[in-house]
C-alpha cells in the first residue's frame, strides 16, 4: 500500500510538471495576430519618437548644419548656445513658463475637485431631478453654442483680459464626470451602508471612503486636465490678446514659431538675422516647454493600477 501511494505521488508530480510545461510553452507561443500588435506599436512609437528627436537634434545643431540642412535626427557640430540663450536672455519665456506650470496645478485642482463633486452626488437614488441633471449634463457635452456668443458672454462678465478666463470657463469636463460617476457607482454599495449605519454623512463618506479608493481615475483625470491645460492656447489666443504677460507657454511658443513674435536676443545680438540661429533657438523654447509635461507621467504612472477594491469587502 505504502509502495503504491509512493508511485501515486511520483505520477501525479510528473503530470503536475508536465502541465506545467504545456502551460509554459503555450504562453512562450506567439501567433501572427501578436506579431502584427508588436509591428504597429513600433510603427506608432516611431512616428511619435521621430518629430522628437528632429526638434532636440535642432537645438543642440550649429546653425551653418541647420543652414544647409545637414540635421536629421542627430546633432551636427553640438552647440548648446540656444538653451543658455532662451534660459537667461529671454526672460519672458521663462516667465511665461512659470506661470503656466503654476496655472496647470491651479487648473488642475479645481477642475478636479469640481468634477468630484459633481459625479459624486449622481451616484445617490434619493437625489430629487438626478435624470433631468444628469441629461441637461449630457446636452452640453453635445451642443456648443460657438466661439462668439462665448466672447459675448465673457465680455459681459469682465473676463476679457482677465486671468479668470483661463480656469473658469474649464472648470468641469461632462466625460470626466461621466466617468467619474461610473466609477464610483462601481464600488461596493455595502462600504456606503456600513459608514451610513454608523452615522457618517455624504460628505464624511466622500472624502473617508469614495476618494482614496478612486485614487487611479483621479489620478488619470488629474493628468488630462494638466495635459490639456499646459498644451492649451486657443482660449488664450482669443480672449487675452490685451495681457501678453499673462500668455501660456504654448501661445508664446505658437507666436515664435509663426514668426509674430522674435525671442529676445538682449544678451546674443548676433542672433537677428541669423536663420540658423532663430531655427536652434526655436527648437531649444519647444524642448523646454515639452520636458515638464511629460515627467508628470512617470509620478502618475504608479496609480494606474487595477482592482484597488479587491478585498474592500469580504464575505
Amino acid at each position: 500500500m505504502v509502495k503504491n501511494r509512493e508511485i501515486s505521488k511520483e505520477t501525479h508530480e510528473k503530470i503536475l510538471a508536465v502541465k506545467a510545461t504545456a502551460n509554459k510553452n503555450r504562453l512562450h507561443r506567439t501567433s501572427f495576430g501578436d506579431w502584427l500588435i508588436v509591428f504597429l506599436c513600433v510603427i506608432l512609437i516611431i512616428t511619435c519618437i521621430l518629430p522628437l528627436l528632429s526638434v532636440i537634434a535642432q537645438s543642440l545643431s550649429s546653425p551653418r548644419a541647420i543652414m544647409h540642412r545637414e540635421v536629421t535626427f542627430w546633432p551636427v557640430e553640438l552647440h548648446t548656445d540656444a538653451y543658455r540663450d532662451l534660459i537667461f536672455a529671454d526672460r519672458r519665456f521663462m516667465t511665461s513658463l512659470g506661470w503656466t506650470a503654476i496655472l496647470t496645478v491651479i487648473v488642475t485642482i479645481i477642475n478636479v475637485t469640481m468634477t468630484v463633486l459633481c459625479a459624486y452626488p449622481l451616484t445617490y437614488d434619493k437625489l430629487k431631478g438626478r435624470r433631468i441633471i444628469t441629461i441637461f449634463i449630457l446636452f452640453t457635452m453635445l451642443f456648443n453654442a460657438g466661439t462668439i456668443p462665448m466672447f459675448v458672454l465673457f465680455r459681459n462678465l469682465n473676463l476679457i483680459n482677465n486671468p479668470l478666463v483661463l480656469v473658469l470657463p474649464g472648470m468641469i469636463s461632462v466625460f470626466w464626470v461621466i466617468v467619474m460617476r461610473k466609477f464610483f457607482l462601481g464600488l461596493p454599495s455595502s462600504l456606503r451602508e456600513s459608514a451610513e449605519i454608523d452615522g457618517a454623512n455624504p460628505l464624511r463618506i466622500l472624502i473617508s471612503i469614495y476618494l482614496p479608493l478612486s485614487a487611479p481615475v483621479l489620478a488619470t483625470a488629474a493628468l488630462m486636465y494638466a495635459v490639456g491645460r499646459w498644451n492649451g492656447f486657443t482660449d488664450a489666443l482669443m480672449f487675452m490678446q490685451g495681457r501678453p504677460e499673462y500668455h501660456p507657454i504654448q501661445l508664446l511658443l505658437y507666436n515664435i514659431i509663426n514668426n509674430n513674435i522674435g525671442i529676445d536676443t538682449t544678451l546674443d545680438p548676433g542672433v537677428a538675422g541669423n536663420p540658423g540661429r532663430s531655427e536652434t533657438l526655436r527648437g531649444a523654447a519647444i524642448v523646454v516647454a515639452t520636458v515638464p509635461i511629460l515627467c508628470v507621467y512617470p509620478w502618475l504612472q504608479r496609480f494606474f493600477v487595477k482592482g484597488v477594491t479587491l478585498g474592500a469587502v469580504k464575505g
